[in-house]
């Protein structure tokens, strides 16, 4: 049986082009999505149903023939797992209630890959439809990103887009936030778990508010939860490559890569080049081609996918964005860059 690309490239190969699939590539950019997504009302209640987020998870496969699907769940789904009210907003996104008590949380975190079966079954019913050659990639937001919605909850007046409230509260309640974070790392290695057992190949960590923080926050926030999670998820018996994502860390990157270990790290849209090479002599990269220059097309994203290309082709490497594909890119564009760099 064929190996997976995906598989390869995160072993440390250098492929004749690299794997490639996007992050959020199951989603409203898909006219088939938006169709299936009208037959549900909530949004939970959309990712919680396998046969549906099966269905959207297989869409871009069938499309476009990706290297990878990315199981279709939210990261929002662990707080909820925990005991925390959690619901969207017709356009304006999650909202969650009070945080409960640390102690609370903590005694669910053992069940929390078990109250999210659904996800597991979704894994299931997509890897039964899968191809051999393609990878199925489960993932989780990493503790400190979780957290910071978590903690928010319904305060969204100070610093809205920042976090800034979570921020605020890992200076001024250390105990507080640093009790948060173990909880996470504990129920997120169970969730993980979970997706492994249930046929995930690859998992990925979603640290998407890693941006700004001083290099003494990063470690206590970002980097020690996330070596703590990879050693529980190992402990739990999970054999499978581990992604890393602290989007908007490009001046720690190197730091993360040679200190957590995850077998590949993800590169954000805004990391140079030159910072990525650095990074690929440690371990495989992924990323990080612009979502804005991928909704913009035209001359300047086929010059940016032969600057990658050139930059990173001659090691391990996979191809993806640098964030998640945003609702109005047009579909042409993504078919322009598979067939740019051979993928098509």
């Amino acid at each position: 049986m064929q190996t997976p690309r995906l598989l390869s490239a995160l072993a440390g190969e250098t492929l004749d082009r690299p794997p490639v699939w996007f992050m959020r590539q199951a989603g409203r950019y898909l006219p088939e999505y938006r169709a299936l997504r009208a037959t549900t009302p909530g949004f939970i209640e959309f990712c919680l149903d396998p046969d549906k987020a099966a269905e959207a998870t297989l869409q871009p496969m069938r499309r476009f023939g990706f290297d990878a699907a990315i199981v279709f769940a939210d990261i929002l789904l662990i707080p909820r797992a925990l005991g925390q009210e959690v619901w969207f907003e017709a356009g304006e996104g999650p909202r969650l209630g009070a945080l409960p008590s640390v102690d609370s949380m903590r005694d669910r975190t053992a069940g929390a890959g078990r109250s999210l079966s659904e996800v597991g079954e979704t894994l299931k019913i997509v890897r039964a439809q899968l191809e051999p050659e393609r990878a199925l990639i489960g993932f989780a937001g990493a503790p400190w990103t979780v957290a910071t919605y978590m903690l928010d909850g319904e305060a969204r007046t100070i610093g809205k887009g920042e976090r800034a409230q979570a921020r605020t509260y890992a200076y001024a309640d250390p105990v507080l936030v640093d009790g948060v974070l173990d909880v996470l790392v504990e129920a997120t290695a169970q969730y993980l778990k979970m997706q492994a057992d249930a046929g995930a190949q690859v998992l990925k960590i979603f640290e998407s508010w890693a941006e700004g923080l001083p290099d003494d926050v990063f470690e206590r926030l970002v980097l020690r939860p996330h070596q703590k999670l990879v050693a529980r998820v190992r402990e739990l018996g999970v054999t499978v490559p581990l992604i890393g994502f602290p989007r908007g860390s490009a001046a720690l990157a190197e730091r993360y890569a040679t200190q957590c270990d995850v077998q590949a790290v993800a590169l954000d849209t805004a990391c140079p080049l030159e910072v990525g090479r650095r990074v690929q002599a440690i371990k495989p990269i992924q990323g990080a081609l612009d979502p804005l220059l991928l909704r913009a097309g035209g001359a300047a994203l086929d010059r940016r996918v032969d600057q990658l290309m050139e930059a990173w082709g001659q090691g391990p490497w996979v191809f993806n964005l640098g964030h998640g594909i945003l609702p109005d890119v047009p579909v042409a564009h993504v078919e322009r860059v598979l067939q740019r760099i051979g993928a098509q």
